[in-house]
């Protein structure tokens, strides 16, 4: 394959290069957890007070004894110190979709001049990083620094290994001097809370008599895509925004569809159980990992865990991924599209609610109609997305998952329920005043002696839906894979609280009208009556069901982050987190702020390198090329050969229309006068990303004229297929 010096350099690097050694694999019981300090480890290191005391928060949520804290802190410290620690860090999760960490050494000086280690219940509890400097969106000033984390006792710590030894990593809650909450933890804890308080009144109502504790549950599967850095390092798009600016698509793609399932690469396969032995050893329950649909994309999925551990497990599993990547040769993308013209990458938060009593509230069983609170869970559900659907798209509104929604890889940005055949039919019976029985999905029988028959699931999966249940969850399929899945789950668990709180309610006055079953038929048809618009099981990517949901269903088309975002300052949506005791006014609205600021940053950012790269790269090698075809023409006519002038002119016009076109994104660029911050993000929406694609489509069809030896990028083809 032909290419310019850095092109070549970079294939050469990555077909010459040697396999990354690996440790030899040991047996998952061995290494299983070994870097966590769980409540197994607790229990071998602490007094039977504290360990119960730490046992009892970590299922309940319950408040811990400040003095087991003191305990906590000598049994973590001798831990660490035993693997080989020096460091001790508070981790938390400020309002973007990265971690923050502040490092402190275990080491204090005494009187004498001796180096000691001292790690109390107090420096356990509580750090202090600035305030300020993190994004909070107007809660803290400048000059007003002072910010607080504090442990959180219910995720329990672990040791994250580098070259240099381990550190003590301890996840915690970040919040301003003044109480406010600047991080995702402490609002997914709360709402938590106001799901199980709303959830235990309907249990009672239904005659639960011992209801424990109910959490919520994630399981996040994680797409993703592995560039070779050789490339990566020669592509300034890949490495600042994520996502490749240029490039025209290479003669084969996923076409063929040879790629989804396929067998993995051998060099991706060392990559991923290298990575997966780092989990299993952090307690990351990893179970699935295999090809995706585009070439060079990937997929790991974890199995499911309580919400907030999965929240943490989920932002550890992206550090890690990006870190394995490096050390196998990789650049590993998250961005929701890194490359046009193929699938992009989600992040399907698969979940639930349950407890150790009652179980999984949103398993159906083999008969659903019979299985009241499952009936009603499932119903709270249907009218959180219908009421709240502006506000699960704004959740997961970013610059990057923009690319994806409502395109024919992705869920629509149109928020809807998917039942499957069986559920939907349940609750059509419902909102028709009946409840007579379900039918089963019957017995998968091929006609082969040798292949064991067995029960076919109820309902069939739909990729098209962005909400869709899935047997004994739901699944978000909309949720970008560059994402934290905090903001998700705690819209879910908020809008599940105000729904049960909502059924509660009207379940308390049916009941002394009827039976429970008559009551639970009343209720959910009141709700079906007002809510069930938004289930819906057939195409999400059809014309039609863009034109139904919006025009008889009376659903919302949001396609961009800047249609989405203003939501979160709808009075139904404060009312709705202050009224369940999530967020408060003021925290919701720096969310509003940060977030904006983000889309805005991350549009500009592209905006910039687009035209640094057409400048500085693609222009001078499109004018190089234009003089070799111009002189090239010249001397055949000296020569009496007259040659096509066909390349020359249609090289000259698109050179000259990438460069107008780049003028005009440098002028829309520059623009500062905008009346509020809603106008400023339209202005990215509409115009910017719009001159973007006018800058890049030019470009893309030089690539494709200008001489593959002048060509300055990786290409796709390169990229994509060369590991």
């Amino acid at each position: 394959m032909s290419g310019n010096e850095s092109r070549l350099q970079a294939i050469y690097q990555i077909t010459n290069r040697e396999e990354t050694a690996t440790e030899n694999p040991k047996k998952l019981s061995k290494i299983w957890a070994s870097d966590v300090f769980n409540l197994a480890k607790m229990e071998e290191m602490l007094d039977k007070k504290a360990y119960k005391a730490m046992k009892k928060t970590m299922a309940t949520g319950a408040a811990l004894d400040p003095a087991v804290a003191d305990t906590v802190a000598a049994a973590m410290k001798d831990w660490a110190i035993s693997k080989g620690a020096k460091f001790f860090s508070h981790i938390f999760y400020p309002m973007t979709n990265a971690t923050a960490e502040k490092h402190d050494g275990f080491i204090i000086a005494n009187a004498e001049g001796n180096a000691i280690t001292e790690f109390t219940g107090g420096l356990l509890i509580k750090g202090e990083p600035d305030g300020s400097s993190f994004p909070n969106g107007g809660i803290r000033v400048t000059n007003a620094a002072r910010g607080h984390t504090a442990w959180d006792p219910t995720s329990p710590a672990y040791l994250m290994q580098t070259a240099n030894g381990p550190t003590l990593m301890i996840p915690s809650v970040f919040m301003s001097w003044t109480g406010e909450a600047l991080d995702k933890k402490i609002p997914l804890l709360r709402s938590n809370k106001a799901m199980n308080d709303a959830a235990q009144k309907v249990l009672s109502l239904m005659g639960e008599e011992e209801i424990a504790t109910l959490n919520s549950s994630c399981g996040a599967e994680q797409e993703y895509f592995l560039v070779d850095e050789n490339f990566a390092n020669s592509r300034p798009d890949l490495l600042l925004a994520g996502r490749t600016l240029f490039g025209a698509p290479a003669a084969k793609g996923q076409e063929f569809d040879d790629h989804y399932f396929g067998a993995i690469p051998p060099r991706v396969q060392v990559f991923m159980q290298d990575f997966e032995n780092t989990l299993y050893k952090l307690g990351i329950p990893a179970k699935t990992h295999h090809n995706e649909v585009a070439p060079g994309q990937f997929e790991i999925a974890p199995y499911f865990e309580a919400a907030n551990v999965a929240a943490d497990h989920q932002q550890l599993l992206m550090t890690v991924l990006k870190n394995t990547a490096k050390k196998h040769g990789f650049l590993c993308l998250l961005h929701e599209k890194p490359f046009a013209g193929i699938n992009g990458s989600g992040k399907h938060v698969n979940w639930s609610v349950g407890n150790a009593t009652q179980g999984n509230l949103l398993d159906p069983g083999s008969k659903p109609h019979e299985h009241l609170n499952f009936l009603l869970f499932c119903g709270a559900v249907i009218r959180g997305v219908h009421k709240y659907g502006p506000l699960l798209r704004a959740v997961i509104a970013s610059a990057g998952n923009d690319h994806r929604l409502g395109a024919n890889e992705a869920p629509p940005a149109i928020l809807s329920v998917y039942l499957g055949d069986q559920l939907e039919k349940v609750f059509q019976d419902i909102q028709d005043g009946k409840l007579t029985g379900s039918e089963d999905g019957g017995i998968m029988d091929l006609g082969l002696d040798q292949i064991p028959t067995f029960a076919k699931d109820p309902g069939d999966r739909n990729r098209t839906s962005p909400f869709a249940f899935t047997g004994n969850r739901f699944e978000f399929r909309a949720v970008g894979s560059e994402q934290s899945v905090s903001g998700p789950l705690i819209a879910m668990n908020t809008m599940l609280a105000d729904s049960l709180n909502w059924i509660a309610d009207e379940l308390e006055g049916a009941l002394s009208n009827g039976s429970k079953e008559e009551a639970v038929i009343a209720v959910l048809q009141k709700l079906m009556a007002e809510h069930g618009q938004a289930v819906f099981g057939g195409d999400g990517y059809s014309s039609e069901w863009h034109k139904e949901a919006v025009e008889e269903r009376g659903l919302k088309n949001i396609p961009t982050t800047a249609d989405a975002l203003p939501a979160l300052n709808d009075d139904d949506i404060k009312e709705l987190f202050e009224s369940t005791g999530v967020l408060s006014n003021t925290e919701l609205a720096s969310r509003y702020e940060v977030y904006a600021e983000q889309y805005i940053l991350s549009i500009e950012v592209e905006a910039k390198l687009v035209i640094d790269m057409a400048k500085t790269s693609i222009y001078p090698a499109a004018t190089r090329y234009l003089a070799d075809l111009a002189s090239s023409v010249s001397v055949a006519k000296e020569a009496g050969v007259e040659l096509s002038t066909a390349t020359v002119e249609k090289v000259a016009e698109l050179t000259s229309a990438m460069m107008a076109s780049v003028d005009s994104l440098s002028d829309a660029l520059a623009q500062e006068d905008f009346a509020d911050t809603d106008a400023h993000m339209q202005h990215c929406a509409g115009t910017i990303r719009g001159l973007m694609d006018d800058v890049r489509a030019s470009a893309d069809a030089l690539e494709r004229e200008v001489a593959d030896d002048m060509w300055p990028l990786p290409k796709y083809q390169e990229m994509l297929f060369i590991k």
